[in-house]
């Protein structure tokens, strides 16, 4: 349990002048300073219990018959790192999550549960706030800000006023999460507006999420109180924010990338550093195992030109005084919270040794803390409410021999626009048309037991297959279903069912590749190893059949997805999300 500075000080002060011990001193360190930007040889570090008593260059008078000495031997020592906007409601578990983000030299996690919320509302975030508790890592959360996306079109759960409130005084619930739908604050929709004003009241952090905003626009959604973004992906966007008086969070993650388009312009543009931070937003575990966390971030942005000691104060201080925890964390200095790194070299950044708290919880690419598995209400495991399909399900009726059909259109996994096909129907129904590259694709709602679904048509996914299946949607959390057979579409659908989550490929009435998700249909509760395995495996089998997208389980994940244009299809049918209407699936 950690204690706060107020309850420390007289432990902290009594080391610092040897009057007491400490716990643990770290000596012989070539230590980081990102308040100074330097770093300064031959430091020794005094640590009781859970916090700093003592740097500088001499700790002996805090040594006493009890204390552990390590000696660094030289090496650099940091202050832990932090991901200030990511989604662990993902892939796995938190504690899972955890493991890897460690090795990484990651000691903090900000994060925004939107989807966990979408699936369970207020209770399902109860349940995630639980999950992060009493790791060796620090798990802050974040109240989603974005739901619903658009309550015209939307069927996710979300919190209410009162819950949001409620959720604001937990002791680990740093704020609002990204407010991403921002015509929603430029419009001053009445719901958004009570809720960010609650929020400022109570002395909360704001994320914000300005895709597309600039101007005017821009303007009022930071006089608003919301003080960050993840989105820009250039330079430009990035200093019009800074100009603004916002924060940045450059972001480098699974669904993009965007350090080498920012890095090189702020150094030299020569833009103050002290409100640009790194995040995720997101890793796959696949990317996570190739790439590592925000380690990553270092390692490219010093290869981008960005002084080592930059790239740690951004992947560390900044973050903290962003979220107004400098006093806890951030740095190695008295008083802070012991969350230490230790490294060979600059260059590869790759700690050897994680203190969190003063605890050692990684060592030589270990970890050396045990990690307890959490009990999990059973009620988040039963969250596909769906009875066994059968082809009949997928069925789209016409009385016309030939039709020309609305399609989506994939441009890319995630980005769709309005096309058109020549299909023919038989026995009263239309056929997808695999020749022609057209697709069945369907939305059910699985999360609130109605028998709401809508079915139309995909165009450009290229795989051999016969259907793709997935519980798993941004803020929405219907199953998506993609086919090119009316029986594979039940067969992969009966599957996750079976499973109460997950993603599944059939064909020819085999499943060829399965990742179940137990938890709320979107987090798996086997081992990361497990995960990424299965995860692999989906993503290969249908980019080996053909598939047009490198990354094809991004496809069902985002065609729900209403904060981007241009078609999406949910159980209530097929949105044009400009115009704010509904599409046939045959003209």
């Amino acid at each position: 349990m950690t204690l706060s500075l107020a309850n420390s000080i007289l432990s902290l002060n009594s080391v610092a002048t040897g009057d007491k011990k400490a716990d643990l001193i770290l000596k012989d360190c070539n230590l980081l300073s990102v308040y100074t930007r330097e770093i300064i040889p031959k430091i020794q570090v005094a640590i009781i219990h859970d916090r700093i008593a003592y740097v500088g260059p001499d700790a002996s008078h805090a040594i006493g018959p009890k204390t552990a000495v390590i000696d660094v031997k030289g090496k650099y020592v940091s202050p832990g790192l932090a991901d200030p906007h990511l989604h662990i409601d993902q892939f796995v578990l938190p504690s899972e999550f955890a493991k890897k983000a460690l090795l990484c030299g990651v000691t903090s996690l900000f994060s925004d549960p939107i989807d966990i919320v979408s699936v369970g509302g207020y209770r399902g975030f109860q349940e995630f706030l639980k999950l992060g508790e009493n790791l060796p890592i620090r798990v802050f959360q974040a109240v989603p800000g974005g739901l619903p996306v658009d309550a015209k079109f939307s069927s996710s759960n979300s919190l209410t006023l009162s819950q949001e409130k409620t959720a604001a005084k937990h002791p680990h619930v740093v704020g609002l999460g990204e407010v991403f739908s921002w015509t929603k604050v430029t419009l001053r929709e009445p719901k958004t507006m009570k809720s960010l004003s609650s929020m400022l009241e109570c002395d909360c952090i704001i994320n914000g999420h300005t895709a597309g905003a600039s101007d005017k626009k821009l303007n009022a959604y930071v006089s608003s109180g919301i003080l960050s973004c993840h989105e820009p992906t250039d330079f430009d966007q990035v200093l019009e924010r800074l100009r603004l008086g916002m924060w940045i969070m450059i972001r480098e993650g699974s669904i993009r990338r965007d350090l080498k388009e920012i890095v090189p312009h702020v150094l030299s543009h020569g833009t103050h550093l002290d409100r640009l931070m790194f995040c995720s937003d997101g890793l796959d575990p696949l990317d996570m195992s190739k790439f590592g966390h925000i380690d990553h971030c270092i390692r490219e942005s010093i290869k981008l030109g960005l002084a080592p000691i930059d790239a740690i104060t951004m992947a560390s201080k900044n973050n903290f005084d962003y979220y107004n925890m400098g006093k806890d964390l951030g740095g190695i200095a008295p008083g802070k919270l012991a969350d230490i790194l230790i490294f060979d070299d600059l260059k590869s950044f790759k700690p050897n040794k994680v203190f969190v708290g003063g605890r050692l919880v990684v060592s030589n690419g270990q970890i050396v803390s045990p990690i307890r598995k959490k009990i999990i209400s059973p009620w988040i495991k039963k969250t596909v409410k769906l009875k066994k399909f059968s082809k009949d399900d997928f069925l789209i009726k016409s009385k016309k021999k030939d039709v020309i059909a609305n399609t989506i259109y994939m441009q890319t996994e995630i980005i769709t626009k309005i096309g058109s096909a020549g299909l023919s129907s038989r026995d009263g129904h239309v056929s997808a048309s695999l020749d022609s590259d057209i697709w069945k694709v369907a939305a059910f709602d699985r999360v609130h037991g109605t028998n709401k679904h809508s079915i139309g048509f995909l165009e450009n996914f290229g795989a051999d297959i016969g259907a793709f299946a997935s519980t798993w949607s941004f803020h929405e959390n219907d199953m998506i279903v993609i086919g090119s057979s009316d029986s594979d579409m039940a067969t992969a659908s009966n599957h996750i069912i079976k499973n109460q989550g997950g993603l599944a490929v059939a064909k020819s009435g085999e499943i060829l590749a399965s990742l179940p998700l137990q938890f709320g249909g979107i987090v798996s509760t086997d081992s990361f190893e497990k995960v990424s395995s299965n995860f692999e495996k989906i993503n290969n089998v249908i980019v080996d059949s053909g598939s047009k997208f490198l990354r094809p389980h991004l496809i069902p994940l985002f065609l729900p997805f209403l904060a981007l244009p241009s078609v999406r299809i949910l159980s209530g049918g097929i949105v044009d999300v400009k115009k704010r209407s509904y599409i046939p699936p045959i003209c």
